[in-house]
């Protein structure tokens, strides 16, 4: 790997400038999911343990160069101190007076959380002025915020140039899944996207269909390849003006000795609603006053006997309809057979992305994946293949 750790650094006595994502929902003045803090509690950690001051960068909300008093980080620092079971100063800038003062009253194992970078705009211009008045602050650079690790900004980019800089636990943690799952896997290697729009993930699918030995596409993206091959999908959500494009996909796969899996049968209903009436179809069926919201299960059966011959499997996206029931029947059959497999130690498996994270979490299955990614848009940028600003900038 082309980037180093914390176990490369001597962090002993140093202030260690340890970029973060923390911007957590937050209801009435309260973090109301607190798994993004949970996630940097072992870089935090182990930043101590090894006698360094942790000082931690993080965003929150988009203030856009704007001290925007609802969106100060002190709102999250509560939620901080619960998880590290230890107080957590606070400073009311991340540059200048106030947050050099704070630094340097900061004692040996002490945590320290600057405000919110974006309050200055030089932060999402990348500006160099002020990732030197960051870098001003600390001995050391940490980068643990591999969701935002696809923006070019100045905590996530410039700074890394100019510190002695490496990878927090959870980076650390994220980049060895997906180079695991993406950059050297143990073939079989599979992909399950899904969602509503080819036209969000065409990135995506284009570049997976020339790594993965099967792709299997479910959700409204189905329905899209499905009309593209001249089948009436009825009044299902499709995007019909991508039909060239799923073509296009369908001819690159064959090209690249992809398989591409699509539902075989399909459940089906006059109105999305929970517990709404429905039948399953051949795919080819669907009546046309009707909307395909889930895979069916003979579609299901498929896809667990390309699980069960598989060694390493992506997750990008629900099956179906997951939000309500019955149509998440497919995406929890799936996620639960994956999880099952993971568990067993016959497949590695690497999930990520918002929905994704959701329906395997409904499934019960989550826990039993090799690895979950909390990255949504940074997730999806590294399947595409494209270059991280932030994880490039860690490997110079």
């Amino acid at each position: 790997m082309a980037w180093k750790t914390l176990d490369d650094m001597d962090l002993d006595g140093k202030v260690v400038l340890t970029r973060v994502d923390i911007n957590v929902p937050v209801e009435d003045g309260k973090v109301t999911d607190d798994t993004r803090i949970l996630r940097i509690l072992p870089t935090v950690r182990d930043i101590l343990a090894a006698g360094g001051k942790p000082v931690l960068l993080a965003h929150f909300g988009r203030p856009k160069g704007q001290r925007v008093p609802e969106m100060s980080l002190s709102v999250v620092q509560p939620a901080l101190e619960a998880a590290l079971s230890s107080p957590v100063k606070f400073a009311e800038d991340c540059i200048g007076g106030p947050a050099k003062k704070a630094v340097a009253a900061l004692q040996s194992g002490e945590v320290l959380l600057l405000e919110n970078t974006r309050f200055h705009e030089g932060e999402t211009k990348n500006d160099g002025l002020f990732a030197a008045s960051l870098a001003a602050l600390g001995n050391i650079y940490c980068n643990d915020a591999f969701s935002a690790a696809h923006r070019a900004h100045a905590s996530t980019e410039a700074l890394a140039h100019l510190l002695p800089s490496c990878a927090g636990r959870l980076m650390q943690a994220e980049l060895s899944a997906l180079e695991a799952a993406l950059g050297d896997p143990e073939r079989p290697l599979v992909a399950v996207v899904g969602g509503a729009k080819v036209s969000t993930k065409l990135g995506l699918l284009g570049n997976l269909v020339g790594k993965v030995n099967q792709l299997i596409i479910g959700g409204g993206m189905a329905n899209t390849f499905l009309a593209a091959q001249g089948i009436d999908v009825g009044k299902s959500l499709a995007e019909h003006d991508m039909a060239d494009t799923a073509r296009d996909i369908l001819a690159k796969a064959e090209d690249e000795g992809c398989e591409i899996i699509l539902p075989s049968d399909v459940v089906v209903a006059r109105e999305f609603a929970a517990g709404a009436a429905n039948e399953t179809v051949a795919a080819d069926a669907c009546p046309s006053d009707a909307m395909i919201l889930d895979a069916g299960p003979d579609t299901v059966a498929r896809i667990s006997e390309v699980f069960d011959a598989a060694n390493t499997l992506i997750w990008n996206g629900p099956l179906g309809a997951f939000e309500i029931e019955p149509f998440d029947a497919a995406t929890n059959a799936a996620a639960k057979k994956a999880a099952e497999l993971s568990a067993a130690g016959e497949l590695v498996s690497v999930a990520g992305g918002g929905d994704t994270v959701a329906a395997l979490n409904k499934a019960d299955a989550a826990k039993d994946f090799t690895y979950i990614s909390t990255a949504g848009g940074a997730f999806l940028e590294w399947m595409e293949g494209k270059v991280l600003p932030g994880v490039a900038a860690l490997s110079d």
